[in-house]
């Protein structure tokens, strides 16, 4: 691996090839950007908050994200993917502190999530070949069990730049959802790509299943949700996949988290609800939008998912430059930083209520009735636990915990 890298060409390719979009530099400490003249010309804006399209050379801000703009830290996995892309290095005999972000990003290379692109691209290289979730998850355990140099570039070429804290790979799945195959770079019409997870440390084996069952009760609810599905396991109650929607066939959708768009720290709660609900009015221009992102907010608080961190909302945009909200992800059962929601409701993080949920629509120029279906849709929606649990064998203490957690609010 040739290191430091301290330039680096950015791409964006929405599935007709690669158009340039800049050029990062890093120089003494400090990384410096510049949007490729072509790309002014067209006028697409990729970050359009605190990246806007200009002539000219800018600074980027050392702080939240190690000196990258927020569209291309993005870019970069976190929690799971950089824990092994740092385990690799140190089994090169490289300590992670000593490389730039330009590194990491170039081992993202032309394969990450979205559309973005970075050339040089070291990216591993990938077998077309079946895998085994069973085996992978035993080998995903190896890695947070610090035991795992021989499975280590295998498992990073199946992680691509997906973001997150549990184990996850980037899979290819055929229509019968019976095959699986590597899947962040080249797959045959006969496959889709899929995000699959495994369980970390702190989960149960149920957890695939819990968040299935999340998922389920969030699409009744009317949430925006991409298809989901729960693999078998040999070993625990399946593993949670998801397809995903940064592809659409061949085409590729550039993609931007509420965390990037606005430089928040996503370690640092300081969202609220009512901060996403103007985001999305202002980068959609549909109110349709910002519906979308409010039976979001009403399922949160309601399921008691309160990891629901600014890394945890995205927003799609195409070639054209249109923008919309992104299909929900990540939703569970979550205790949130100190038993509180990551992104507050009108400031409330605590204790949310349907007062809260209520006055957070009305402010957001959403009808009373359309507020109120959605409250009730969503209660209806979540009050299927119960039922979903047992046919998806929960454990009984899962069950419990949850249960008392939904009873109460």
């Amino acid at each position: 691996m040739n290191l430091p890298i301290t330039d680096i060409k950015v791409g964006i390719d929405f599935g007709k090839g690669i158009d340039p979009v800049g050029r990062l530099v890093s120089s003494r400490g400090i990384i410096y950007f510049e949007y490729h003249e072509e790309h002014i010309q067209k006028g697409i804006q990729i970050s359009p908050f605190r990246l806007p399209l200009k002539n000219g050379v800018a600074e980027l801000p050392l702080r939240p994200f190690e000196g990258l703009a927020g569209v291309f830290s993005d870019s970069l996995p976190d929690g799971w993917g950089r824990l092994l892309f740092d385990r690799m290095l140190r089994a090169q005999g490289i300590v992670p502190s000593t490389i730039t972000p330009l590194d990491r990003l170039a081992y993202v290379g032309t394969y990450g999530m979205g559309a973005l692109m970075y050339e040089p691209d070291n990216s591993p290289s990938e077998g077309d070949i079946t895998i085994d979730l069973d085996q992978l998850a035993i080998q995903s355990r190896a890695v947070l069990e610090g035991s795992s140099e021989e499975v280590i570039n295998e498992l990073l070429a199946l992680n691509g730049s997906s973001a997150g804290a549990r184990p996850k790979a980037l899979i290819g799945v055929d229509k019968s959802r019976k095959r699986i195959l590597y899947g962040a770079k080249h797959l045959s019409p006969d496959f889709d790509p899929w995000i699959v997870k495994f369980p970390n440390f702190h989960d149960g084996p149920d957890a695939g299943a819990i968040e299935y069952v999340y998922a389920m009760m969030a699409k009744e609810a009317g949430v925006a949700m991409p298809e989901v599905f729960l693999f078998p396991s040999n070993r625990g109650g399946g593993y949670f996949a998801v397809q995903r929607f940064d592809r659409e066939g061949t085409k590729r959708l550039h993609m931007h988290t509420a965390s990037g768009l606005l430089h928040s720290d996503f370690r640092t709660p300081a969202l609220d609800y009512e901060d996403l609900l103007n985001l999305t009015g202002a980068l959609t221009r549909d109110i349709r939008e910002v519906e979308k992102i409010y039976r979001l907010a009403v399922f949160n608080v309601l399921a008691h998912n309160r990891d629901d961190h600014a890394k945890n909302f995205s927003f799609l945009m195409d070639e054209s430059g249109s923008w919309r909200f992104a299909p929900a992800y990540d939703l569970t059962f979550s205790g949130g930083p100190n038993g509180e929601q990551s992104c507050t409701i009108l400031g409330e993080g605590k204790n949310p209520t349907t007062k809260h949920l209520k006055k957070l629509g009305l402010e957001a120029k959403l009808s009373s009735e359309f507020v109120g279906d959605v409250i009730e849709q969503t209660k209806q929606a979540i009050g299927k636990w119960k039922s979903l649990a047992a046919e998806f064998q929960i454990a009984k203490s899962s069950f419990k915990l949850i249960e008392a957690a939904l009873n109460k609010i």
